[in-house]
C-alpha cells in the first residue's frame, strides 16, 4: 500500500515547478546572448546587495511602517545617500517597494528578511554570504574544478562538516539556516506522506528535530528520536530548555553518528527519516551509512526514508543544478540521479520500495533491507 498523500495536489504542483523551470529559460531566449552573460557575470552585485541590506537589518527596521532613508540610515547607522541607492537596486530586483520618492516599505519578498516572520529566511542569506561560504566560489572554484578537490577544502584546509566542528560561531549560523529551509521547502515533507502508520520516528542528523516536530504536530500519537553529533544534540537541548513547546516533549536527543552504530528499529512501526543528509557525503561515506541503516532497521521491517532531490539523468533545472554545484564546492557529496542512487541501494542492500513526491523540490526515498543485507 501506498505511503503517498495527496496525489492529485503533488501532481498539480509538479506541473507548476516545470512551467515555473521554463519560465526561467526565458531571459536566455529573449535577451541578446552579449547582455545576457552580462546578467550572469555581474549576479554577485545583487547577491552582495542582499546581503548588506540583510546584515543592516533593513526589512525589521521598517516593519509595517514606510519610512523615508534618512529615518532608515539613522536607525541602521548607515550613510543615507549610499543607503538610497542599495535600497533602489533591491527595490528593481522585487526586493522592497518605493512607495514614494525616497521612501520605502517591505513587500512580500523582503517580508522575509524581517526577524519577527516565522518563514524567515536571513540565516539562510547570511549564512552563504559570509566570508567562510563566498571566499572558495571566489578564490579557489577553477582551481577545484580542475583537480576535483572541493573549493571549501582548499580555501579552510579541510571540508565543510569539519570546519563547523572546529568554529562554534559558523556552526551556529549554519544550523539556523538549516532551520529555515523549511521555509524554502515548505511542510510538504509532513503533509504528503503517511505518517500516521508508525509509532516512532529515528530522525538521523535531525539537528533541533525541527522536521520530526513538524510531523508529529500533525500526529498526536507519534514519538521521536533525534540523533546527531553530541555538540549538535547539546545546543538542541539548551533551545528547547529556553524554547517550551508541548510537541517538543514527544522529541527525544541521543547524539550518535550515521558513519558508526545506529539506535536499531524495536519493530516495524518505527521508520527511520535521513533529511537531506546523505548528498553531502561522498561515495564511500554514502555506503557506509546506508549499509548502518539497513543494519539497524534489520529484520524488523522498519522503512528507511530518504529526503533527497532525484536529479533528472538530462535538462536539469537551474535549482538542482545549482544546489549541486554548493555541494561540490563544500564537500564530497553531490544531487545523485535515480540511477545513482539505485546503484548505491543494491551495494547497500537496500532496494528501493516507492517514490513519495512532495509539493517541493525533494523526494521521500522509502527502502527496506533486501533479504540478503545481514551479511553486508
Amino acid at each position: 500500500m501506498t505511503l503517498q498523500r495527496n496525489a492529485g495536489a503533488v501532481r498539480r504542483f509538479g506541473k507548476m515547478m516545470k512551467f515555473g523551470a521554463w519560465l526561467q529559460t526565458l531571459p536566455g531566449k529573449l535577451t541578446p546572448p552579449p547582455f545576457r552573460l552580462m546578467q550572469i557575470g555581474s549576479a554577485f552585485w545583487q547577491s552582495r546587495a542582499l546581503y548588506v541590506t540583510t546584515r543592516l537589518d533593513v526589512a525589521t527596521v521598517l516593519g509595517d511602517a514606510r519610512l523615508d532613508c534618512d529615518s532608515i540610515a539613522t536607525r541602521v547607522g548607515a550613510d543615507a545617500d549610499a543607503l538610497a541607492r542599495l535600497l533602489r537596486l533591491l527595490s528593481a530586483l522585487g526586493v522592497f517597494a518605493e512607495a514614494g520618492p525616497g521612501i520605502y516599505r517591505n513587500n512580500q519578498v523582503s517580508a522575509f528578511l524581517r526577524q519577527d516572520h516565522p518563514g524567515n529566511v536571513r540565516a539562510m542569506i547570511l549564512m552563504h554570504n559570509s566570508d567562510t561560504m563566498s571566499r572558495p566560489w571566489y578564490e579557489q572554484l577553477e582551481q577545484g574544478i580542475r583537480s576535483g578537490t572541493p573549493p571549501f577544502e582548499l580555501t579552510h584546509g579541510e571540508e565543510l562538516f569539519a570546519h563547523l566542528d572546529r568554529a562554534p560561531d559558523f556552526a551556529r549560523l549554519f544550523s539556523e539556516a538549516m532551520d529555515s529551509v523549511e521555509a524554502l521547502s515548505g511542510d510538504s515533507f509532513a503533509t504528503d506522506f503517511d505518517w500516521s502508520r508508525f509509532r516512532r520516528i529515528i530522525d538521523v542528523g535531525g539537528a533541533r528535530g525541527s522536521k520530526s516536530l513538524a510531523i508529529l504536530r500533525r500526529h498526536p500519537g507519534l514519538q521521536a528520536l533525534v540523533l546527531d553529533c553530541p555538540q549538535v544534540i547539546a545546543e538542541a537541548r539548551t533551545h528547547w530548555a529556553a524554547h517550551p513547546d508541548p510537541d517538543a516533549l514527544r522529541l527525544e536527543f541521543q547524539a550518535g553518528d550515521l558513519l558508526q552504530a545506529l539506535p536499531p528499529a524495536r519493530d516495524e512501526r518505527d521508520i527511520y527519516l535521513v533529511s537531506a543528509v546523505l548528498h553531502g557525503m561522498g561515495q564511500a561515506d554514502c555506503l557506509r551509512a546506508l549499509r548502518n541503516l539497513a543494519r539497524a532497521s534489520g529484520g524488523r521491517g522498519a522503512p528507511i526514508v530518504l529526503l533527497e532531490q532525484v536529479m533528472p539523468e538530462t535538462g536539469a533545472d537551474l535549482s538542482s543544478a545549482s544546489f549541486d554545484m554548493q555541494m561540490f564546492m563544500g564537500t564530497r557529496g553531490r544531487e545523485r540521479t535515480l540511477q545513482e542512487w539505485q546503484r548505491m541501494f543494491g551495494d547497500s542492500g537496500l532496494k528501493l520500495e516507492e517514490i513519495v513526491a512532495l509539493r517541493s523540490f525533494g523526494k521521500l526515498l522509502v527502502l527496506r533491507p533486501q533479504a540478503t543485507s545481514s551479511g553486508n
